[in-house]
């Protein structure tokens, strides 16, 4: 990663560039920004710097054999630890980051912007609790231990360190605040009051603020091939967060409103037998699709409660979602959309938890012809 791959965050760019290029570089620094920003990305390139061998002013080469490696993310001194839980080929005592490296360097080259359950989809545990365990603690100890092999700096860099464990967060105090010579721990985390004080009084800040519409947009397009007035639309309801905006993307792709807006039909006029062949072909969906059609669900619904509290000037939606949400206001108000809110967001819940698709989507049907008919 280097930072021209990076759209924006010039002033955070440069106070990272001033403080290698004057050798001002502290040892324990925490990466700070809301989900789907630039954090782990800005982390990824800084560190990429550090070790450059032909480094210019304002970026690293990219073509020395680190910054080949970096890019990689297989650099013998750069080390990760990241939330992780028991899968089907990894359970007990193996249940740790060096365990799911592979999957892990290929969600940092496919999804650098992604959030933990992204991630924990990537490498199969989206049904378990992620944490980082006691053990992982004794593995930071041992790694950095050793010297350098190939670069000026030995690198560990935790991500999301707010699921530690008390005991492994307890266990790296003493290395976190005295390091070997020339180690540099970078946290990156979403979450600074789910960490130890203590860990907070050791690590240098580094704020970074989520994306800018423009900016979200322009790597839409780049990046993930949207046209422009996708980009434009998606960026406009990400509001910063990269993370939503490729679920928010993959919905206007699979057209996630023709299949609300017919189910919600179904749902109003009561058609029990359309009802049950729409939950079977629902049970029939990838993970991924079932999800997205309750994700783009709820967005509606809360720009639908922002419509009816007559906010219209904060309501992100574009062409037909803005005749639906009219007409929504028609025969709901407040109470019911928020009622439905609640149902959906629930059902988001149980899914994530290996509910039966085809079992709750009926259920959450039913309960949504009451509200709605009510």
């Amino acid at each position: 990663m280097r930072f021209s791959a990076i759209p924006g965050h010039t002033g955070i760019k440069q106070t990272l560039l001033s403080a290698v290029q004057r050798n001002h570089v502290a040892h324990a620094q925490l990466f700070v920004g809301p989900e789907g920003s630039a954090t782990l990305p800005l982390a990824l390139a800084y560190l990429t710097y550090l070790n450059c061998e032909n480094p210019s002013g304002i970026d690293s080469c990219g073509e020395c054999p680190s910054c080949v490696k970096m890019d990689k993310y297989i650099h013998p001194d750069l080390h990760f630890v990241m939330p992780v839980s028991s899968t089907k080929q990894v359970t007990g005592k193996d249940v740790v980051s060096q365990s799911f490296l592979k999957e892990w360097r290929e969600f940092l080259v496919e999804s650098p912007y992604g959030s933990v359950e992204d991630w924990a989809f990537a490498y199969g545990g989206e049904n378990k609790q992620v944490n980082i365990s006691r053990e992982e603690s004794r593995q930071i100890i041992r790694n950095l231990s050793l010297k350098a092999f190939e670069g000026r700096y030995k690198a560990m860099l935790i991500w999301l360190p707010e699921y530690m464990h008390p005991s492994a967060a307890n266990g790296i105090l003493k290395i976190l605040e005295e390091p070997p010579e020339r180690t540099v721990f970078i946290l990156v985390t979403q979450d600074t009051e789910k960490l130890l004080t203590t860990i907070l009084s050791r690590t240098q800040k580094v704020q970074v603020p989520g994306f800018s519409d423009e900016e979200v947009a322009q790597i839409l397009e780049t990046e993930y091939e949207a046209t422009d007035t996708q980009a434009r639309q998606v960026a406009h309801l990400a509001e910063g967060n990269l993370s939503a905006a490729r679920k928010l993307l993959s919905q206007v792709e699979d057209d996630s409103h023709a299949l609300f807006r017919d189910w919600m039909r179904l749902c109003y006029v009561w058609d029990f037998t359309k009802l049950v062949t729409w939950s079977d072909d629902y049970q029939k969906m990838s993970k991924a699709s079932q999800r997205t059609v309750l994700q783009y669900g709820i967005n509606l619904l809360r720009e639908s409660l922002m419509s009816s509290a007559g906010v219209e000037d904060l309501i992100r939606l574009f062409g037909e979602e803005v005749e639906f949400v009219k007409n929504f206001g028609k025969v709901l108000d407040a109470d019911k959309i928020a009622g439905m809110y609640e149902v959906l967001n629930r059902m988001l819940y149980y899914l994530e938890r290996n509910a039966s698709p085809k079992i709750q989507m009926m259920n959450l049907s039913m309960k949504l012809a009451r509200i709605l008919r009510g």
